[in-house]
């Protein structure tokens, strides 16, 4: 198995195909990478979908609100 030094590792980002650059200190020669960690800017699946549920949520409650709100101003103008 071969060791690393927690020195010699790097955090870098990637292209939008998921492409990294090493430098041209690597050029020509072979490197062994390996991928520790990988850490996301955008939100899950999970994540989007409990939005999307909290969203539908408070629409309607937001809905449920105005509905109340029309009436009574519906029903204020008839007086």
């Amino acid at each position: 198995m071969t060791k690393v030094d927690a020195q010699d590792l790097r955090t870098n980002e990637t292209d939008d195909r998921g492409r990294i650059y090493l430098g041209t200190e690597y050029a020509n020669k072979r490197v062994t990478v390996a991928v520790v960690d990988v850490e996301s800017d955008r939100p899950d699946e999970d994540e989007l979908a409990a939005a999307y549920r909290n969203a539908a949520e408070s629409t309607a409650e937001l809905a449920a609100e105005w509905d109340e709100t029309s009436d009574e101003a519906w029903d204020g103008l008839d007086e």
